[in-house]
């Protein structure tokens, strides 16, 4: 055999070894995507099992788990966040398979809208059950799978939290919940290599407003009186169903993707269709900012805000 077919054999060997190293790498690296049966969610699962990662892909119909689970490396499983029984089932099921768990993306969420002075009880216990305590429930039962590998736990938060516009108290509280929740958490998992994320989206195409009136329907009509008439007949043009000519939400996915595979993931990620919504979002963050300077005993003047601005600005850099 001559010296370049053995060199072609041996270059040959090597590279399906390393390629075969690769796959059983990407494919021991599991995760799992709650709210995944449609929009964002959907578009996440899909995103990360064409890059190699088994996805266990969370839904509450059997239609959607039979559907995500004919997927290429997705596993669609049962799984309602604010049923603590399903979380638990969902944890036998991930450890049961022998996988383990590297990354927890916390995606489901709902929205609704109403004045804080007439929102009832139980819509507020509604939204918070699913936007705060769903990633906390199921944060708090796949910890310990996401110790033992060293992982990596993003949420999907929102520019509302930068934010509070009228009507949209309710979202806006349970995002903002969710950016402290990640900073917190993001601390306290630093000791065990743990990376933690929140994705924070603009306008992008999803199903949130189509649940929203599903829920409406399922619970019956509410007639009741509002202070505030005109301005939810205004909301109708922002909650159409039809959301199909917002964004693509592959851009959400990306972040989601670099956050698994960058070797130094953001802590926040802002993930907006156009300039007006990032501008939107980050003049939120400033304005509080200076409002929370303003008129107290330790102010500091505009060149000592420049300067510090400066020097966080340098610290982000060097990172």
């Amino acid at each position: 055999m001559s010296r370049v077919l053995l060199f072609l054999l041996a270059f040959c060997t090597a590279a399906m070894s390393q390629a075969s190293a690769a796959a059983d790498a990407a494919h021991s690296r599991a995760v799992l995507v709650t709210g995944a049966s449609s929009g964002i969610g959907r578009q996440m699962a899909l995103t990360l099992a064409e890059h190699g990662f088994f996805v266990y892909a969370g839904a509450r119909k059997a239609k959607d788990i039979d559907a995500l689970s004919a997927l290429p490396n997705i596993q669609g499983i049962r799984l309602d966040v604010t049923r603590q029984e399903e979380i638990d089932a969902a944890v036998n099921t991930v450890r049961a398979a022998g996988r383990g768990l590297y990354g927890l993306v916390n995606n489901a969420g709902v929205f609704l809208f109403d004045p804080l002075v007439e929102i009832s009880e139980r819509d507020m216990q509604f939204i918070f059950d699913v936007n705060v305590f769903g990633p906390y429930r199921v944060t708090r039962a796949f910890a310990p799978l996401i110790i033992e590998s060293q992982g990596r736990i993003t949420t999907t938060g929102s520019i509302a939290s930068a934010y509070a516009a009228r009507l949209f108290g309710p979202y806006s509280m349970t995002k903002s919940a969710m950016a402290s929740y990640t900073e917190a958490l993001a601390s306290e998992m630093r000791k065990f290599q743990v990376a933690v994320s929140i994705v924070e989206p603009g306008n992008f195409q999803s199903d949130i407003m189509r649940n929203m009136q599903g829920r409406v329907v399922q619970s019956g009509p509410v007639e009741k009186p509002s202070r505030y008439e005109q301005e939810i007949a205004r909301m109708d043009g922002f909650t159409q169903v039809d959301r199909s000519h917002h964004a693509d939400p592959q851009p959400v996915a990306d972040a989601v993707l670099h956050f698994f595979t960058a070797d130094q993931p953001k802590l926040r990620y802002l993930v907006t269709p156009n300039e007006r919504e990032a501008a939107l979002a980050i003049r939120g963050t400033l304005r509080r900012a200076i409002e929370l300077n303003h008129d107290q005993p330790f102010s500091m003047n505009r060149d000592e805000l420049v300067a510090l601005l400066d020097k966080l600005l340098s610290s982000q850099v060097s990172q």
